[in-house]
């Protein structure tokens, strides 16, 4: 028992320094490149990527509701008739945990991170655009909306997810079953289970 134990902490640790340094590595790289991307964009242009950002943080912490509040019946019932997904699915709920934690935080965090830095870029073009407006009341305001967006968003989110957890959970269960046939990348699982009874 106190060897289970000790090998549940040490993966538990090895997780917490894992996804700390990933995120680390993640929110530079995200933050660097939205920047530069940002900067030479045209400025309708670059609000369209802001609010793509706010996007894809609030879809990936329904993500993460849902798989955390989705019922394991269905899905195991959809992955004894093999249907596409199925099996994706329950993996994402068994370790719904590690899911929710990477769609909610990992995700969540950078995305805010990443419209934070890409809302500055676009202040401070507005500004040298034109050049009579005050820059703290433009930068405030930038930020109160870019706040309203993410908050208001993920509070519609979390109704939906919770609603609809399943039935989001297998959907993305599916799209990572069509991903790992286009690129042969497997997200979630293994291949223990296949390709062996040839």
């Amino acid at each position: 028992m106190r060897s289970k134990e000790h090998n549940g902490k040490r993966k538990t640790s090895r997780w917490v320094v894992f996804i700390t340094l990933w995120t680390f590595l993640l929110a530079l790289t995200f933050s660097f490149l939205s920047e530069m991307v940002v900067r030479n964009l045209q400025l309708g242009i670059a609000l369209v990527i802001l609010v793509l950002i706010i996007i894809i943080g609030i879809l990936f912490d329904i993500i993460g509701i849902a798989v955390a509040a989705s019922d394991d019946k269905p899905l195991n019932g959809m992955a004894a008739q093999r249907i596409p997904g199925a099996r994706e699915a329950v993996e994402l709920h068994k370790n719904a945990g590690a899911v929710s934690n990477f769609c909610n935080d990992v995700i969540g965090d950078i995305c805010g991170i990443v419209s934070g830095a890409a809302g500055a870029v676009i202040v401070a073009r507005l500004i040298s655009i034109y050049p009579g407006l005050k820059g703290a009341t433009i930068g405030i305001l930038f930020s109160g909306i870019i706040a309203a967006l993410t908050v208001g968003g993920k509070a519609i989110g979390k109704n939906v997810a919770i609603n609809k957890a399943s039935q989001i959970t297998y959907r993305t269960g599916r799209f990572l079953n069509l991903f790992h046939k286009r690129t042969n990348i497997k997200v979630v699982g293994s291949d223990k289970k296949t390709g062996r009874k040839r």
